[in-house]
């Protein structure tokens, strides 16, 4: 199977057309006419995922994060960024990304659909679905199956996404059950949370200020981590490519949080 091949197939599931305007997904490197035959399913594209790529014999890593969003004007070895795709260009590996395309087909209905939320609504509008007409976009808001104090969704979060910590503004006794989950970065997402009438809302790369907003806004907040929630790309994507690419050998990247709380 060629590298366009699989891209078509991918591209049937997850259109790219899905992805908002400021995203950068499709492929980031190599020859659409490549023999792929071992695909490396990762969340990030780090120097230390390129490596095992490389020793595996990867032909291609389908990741969930873009090379750059950003965009590069020198392709060199004085920058990080550079150096990663002259490692990819040298090795031959194609490198193909899916990201806010796969937010909206499956990140943001799966995330929901994990939490249980009940009568499930899409958090962010992003667009129309050509096929349904049905409205699509990012996360989901709905009710939880029965209410519970902040921290008791806290546990739950960490259970269900397999997590050894997450943070919380609020008040912990706090009773809430409309709960908006997006996962990813989340700062964008607290003005849809707030106006879809939330008490909490799930997300990652909460900072202080943005916390602080929340809080005086109404609105809880539990910070599960960019990787927290999004993690779940690699092992949905493996079993996606076992279904429709069975002739493939894919593994993921073994990619874990990348930062410890001591």
């Amino acid at each position: 199977m060629t590298a366009k091949e699989l891209i078509a197939k991918l591209e049937e599931t997850y259109p790219i057309h899905k992805a908002v305007e400021w995203d950068n997904p499709g492929l980031q490197t190599g020859r659409s006419n490549k023999e792929i035959k071992k695909v490396l399913v990762t969340l990030d594209i780090t120097d230390e995922v390129i490596g095992k790529a490389k020793s595996w014999g990867a032909d291609m890593i389908l990741s969930h994060h873009p090379l750059t969003m950003t965009g590069i004007k020198k392709v060199s070895t004085d920058t990080l960024t550079g150096r990663r795709f002259l490692q990819l260009i040298q090795s031959d590996i194609c490198c193909y990304s899916m990201h806010t395309n796969y937010d909206v087909v499956e990140m943001a209905p799966v995330s929901g659909d994990m939490m249980k939320l009940q009568k499930p609504e899409i958090l962010e509008i992003t667009g129309v679905d050509q096929r349904t007409a049905e409205y699509e976009g990012f996360g989901r808001v709905g009710a939880l199956v029965r209410p519970v104090t902040l921290l008791e969704c806290a546990g739950i979060v960490k259970q269900i996404f397999h997590l050894e910590h997450v943070q919380i503004f609020g008040d912990p006794e706090q009773i809430v059950q409309r709960v908006a989950i997006s996962p990813g970065s989340g700062k964008s997402m607290i003005e849809p949370a707030i106006r879809a009438k939330a008490q909490v809302l799930i997300s990652g790369d909460i900072g202080h200020h943005e916390g602080l907003d929340a809080m005086d806004q109404g609105l809880a907040v539990i910070d599960a981590g960019h990787y927290g929630l999004e993690h779940i790309f690699m092992e949905r994507m493996e079993q996606w490519m076992h279904i429709h690419a069975a002739e493939l050998e894919v593994c993921t990247s073994g990619q874990k949080n990348p930062f410890e709380i001591l």
